[in-house]
Order: structure tokens, then sequence, then C-alpha cells
């Protein structure tokens, strides 16, 4: 059940039952011969059993290595940091942390309360103490070496994307970096490109490459009715930890939403808990693109016991990030009809309550919790994406980080076997066996 609970005040999602809707059916491709797998993502990746875990620590604390756990968690010395005057930015932050702070404490009592007889969020018993999955993910230096590659002449653009698999399994051929690259099947492939294998869902769209070549993207034709973006915010914390690039908050004008968004396209942004980001995007970035803001959302981390993953006061680390949705009002030259203009209100101060990932960075896909707000037919796109999703097109310079098999586990079937499974099941179905009030 991957939306554990939906009420009045917002969502309890399970981040991972997410992710595993999209890989069922799933084949393999090598050498041009294909076998049938079970295919599921790591759950260990989401297992956060204690609040507020140190750097040191956290790596015992998602795998779920309790015992090293005791071991380690002892109180740790730190150096007593001289008492300064706060600047405009932290007076900023705990202005905006106290104006929220009663909507995040209630909101997710009351979710996590209605959870947890749902059995969810009362802490996990199967626990995998398999390490966490470590791909390194050398995409972003693959698109800065690409760049010096002539791009696909506009012409050839203009005929649509390329496919990912061809009849006969070949993947060679495809340049990921110039073109949009589709899977049309109705399941997910597991394919080898640039020599590695990943794990593709089905009616996938996605462009490997960054700004300089986001072209193609807009060659593609599409207007989307939804539009979801995770910026890679400038910030101390990521400088320090180099664990990706990140982007002056101006550069981010350059992405042609006008040309990516259909009318009332709904526009959402991750924002860290920077009050300057928050502002930039409300009062700057929007308005340059012709969004209005219509909501701000709360994505609430918990443990598995339902616990913030860091105190809600922590004057460091928040438990909690920021979503900014609005619409995108299209210019009169284009033409409206009746039901382009419609449009579900959004609602204010949401929140989604869900244990994070322990991989940096993975958000949890807001495919179903957008879906009253744009409708199941909309045309999705995912901008500085790091994985995919079934029936989305997605760009970004680490598109497929979190599609690499390491992160999944992949199973073969036994595909007679499953046919006669099959095959039993229906002819139970047929003599009512699985009808309502039967036994």
């Amino acid at each position: 059940m991957s939306v554990v609970l939906h009420g009045s005040l917002g969502w309890v999602l399970d981040s991972c039952s997410l992710i595993d809707r999209g890989y069922s059916p799933c084949i393999r491709w090598r050498e041009n011969q294909k076998s049938a797998l079970k295919c599921s993502f790591k759950r260990q990746c989401f297992q956060v059993f204690k609040s507020y875990y140190n750097e040191n620590n956290r790596a015992d604390v998602d795998a779920g290595n309790t015992e090293v756990l005791k071991k380690t968690c002892k109180p740790s010395k730190k150096r007593k940091r001289k008492h300064h005057e706060l600047n405009q930015g932290e007076i900023d932050s705990l202005v905006f942390h106290e104006k929220i702070k009663s909507v995040i404490l209630e909101g997710t009592k009351y979710l996590v309360d209605s959870a947890q007889p749902l059995g969810y969020l009362n802490g996990q018993t199967n626990v995998d103490k398999e390490p966490l999955p470590s791909q390194e993910c050398n995409l972003a230096a693959l698109c800065e070496m690409a760049k010096d590659l002539p791009l696909v002449e506009d012409e050839e653009q203009e005929r649509g994307a390329q496919l990912l698999v061809g009849e006969d399994g070949c993947t060679s051929h495809v340049d990921l970096f110039s073109q949009v690259t589709e899977n049309k099947a109705d399941w997910a492939t597991v394919v080898t490109v640039m020599g590695e294998e990943y794990v593709i869902p089905p009616h996938t769209a996605f462009l490997l490459s960054d700004f300089t070549r986001i072209q193609p993207l807009v060659h593609y034709g599409t207007r989307f009715d939804l539009i979801v973006m995770d910026p890679p915010w400038e910030n101390k914390s990521v400088k320090r930890s180099r664990r990706y690039g990140s982007l002056p908050s101006s550069q981010l004008k350059r992405l042609p939403i006008p040309l990516l968004a259909s009318p009332n396209c709904l526009v959402v942004t991750w924002v860290t808990n920077r009050p300057s980001h928050l502002r930039f995007v409300r009062d700057e970035l929007y308005p340059h693109w012709g969004v209005e803001v219509v909501a701000e959302w709360f994505w609430v981390k918990v443990t598995t016991f339902g616990q913030f993953v860091f105190p809600l006061d922590s004057p460091h680390k928040k438990p909690y990030e920021v979503l900014v949705l609005g619409r995108y009002r299209c210019s009169a030259d284009i033409s409206e009809s009746p039901s382009e203009t419609s449009e579900v209100p959004v609602e204010d101060q949401r929140l989604i309550v869900s244990v994070p990932s322990a991989l940096h960075s993975q958000k949890p896909s807001l495919s179903e919790v957008l879906k009253p707000y744009i409708g199941a037919d909309a045309k999705c796109l995912e901008l500085f994406a790091r994985s995919l999703q079934p029936g989305w097109t997605s760009w970004g310079n680490e598109v497929l980080k979190f599609q690499h098999v390491s992160y999944f586990n992949l199973t073969p079937v036994d595909e007679k076997a499953e046919a006669e499974d099959d095959c039993t099941a229906k002819e139970k179905q047929a003599q009512g066996f699985d009808s309502p009030g039967k036994t």
C-alpha cells in the first residue's frame, strides 16, 4: 500500500512501495535475449529507526544494525560554540519555523496516530541487515564530456524521441545526451547502457543532460500538466560534502518553463529551509515564469516508529522540507479550450509524512499525492531528476542515478510456473471462489 493514509491534513506515504509499483512485470535484455525478473527497490534504504542520529553511525542506523548502534551511540564530546548574535538569515529561519511549527507538530501527530492502527509507523519488524548500496555515479561527469559532441540536427529532433530498446533488444545505438529516450513497453526493462545495467520503468521518457543541452526536451514537443523540480540549491553542507554540484539560484530562471508547461500546469518546487531560497521562488522565480503561487506544503520526515528524524526545534537540521506549488498562467497568445482552463483548487499547508530514504537527495514520489489536482491522464515532467517514474518524462544530469541495478533486488522468475499459477487463479475465479461472500 503506497498511500497508507489520506486525510484532511495530508498524506502518509510508504515511499518504497511507491517505487515498487512501477516494476512488475520486469524483463532483462542480455545479448539480445530476454528473461523475466521479479524487481523491487532495496527496502533497507528506508529503514530509519532512531531520530537525531549523527553522520558517524548513520549507516548503522539506516541498515538496521541495532547491536552496532548500541555500542556506537555514545554522547560525543563537542566543542562549545562561542555565543554569537543571530544574523539576518538565522532570524528569518527562526521566524518562519515559529510560524509553521504548530502546523507541523499537530498535523504530524494526527497523521501518525491515524496510520499506526493500520499497521504502519509502529516500528519495522522485518529488518533487512544488508548494507546500503553505494554505487558511484559518474553520470554528471559523462554529461560534461558529452558537451563536446555535436547535437542532433534540428530536423531529426523534431521527428520525436528515440526508442530505448530496438526490436532485437539492442541498446548500443541509443544517444542519451542529445535526444529524449523512451521506453514505450508496458513493463519495466533492465538494459545495458554505457557499460552499466539500469532498470527503466514502463512508459517512461528521459533526457540525460545539463542546462547547456536541455533543448532536446523543448523539441520533444510535449506540453506538461505537472512539472516537479528539485534544484541543487547552494548551501554550505553541499559544498562540504561535494556530493553533487550546486547551482546559483539565478541560473534557475534559464529553465524554459513557458515552453514546457500547458495552460494551468501545476509547478511544484522542492525548497530547502533557507528563507532566502523560499523568497526567491515565491517572489522572483515563479513570477519570472508566469507562475502564480497557490500553496505551500511540507514533507515531514519520520522514523519507522513515527518520530521526527530530527528534533522539531533543532537549530541545525529540521525534520521537514518545503514544497512551493503554483499554477502556470500562460500568455494570451496561447489558445485555451474550456477543458484546459479548468483546474482543481490546491489546499494550503498540507503535510506529506514518510520515512526518508537513507540515500542522499532521494525524495518521495509525488505522483499519487498530486493526481487529484492534475487528473489521471496528465502529462508529468520532473526536472533535476535522479530517478524515473512510470508514465513520466524526466530530465537531469543524473537522471538514471537511482535506476542502477545496485539499488534493486532482481530475482529470476520461472515463467512456466507463474503461467500455471495464473491459470489456476483464473479457473478459481471462473468457478466463483474469489467472489465476495464466498469461501
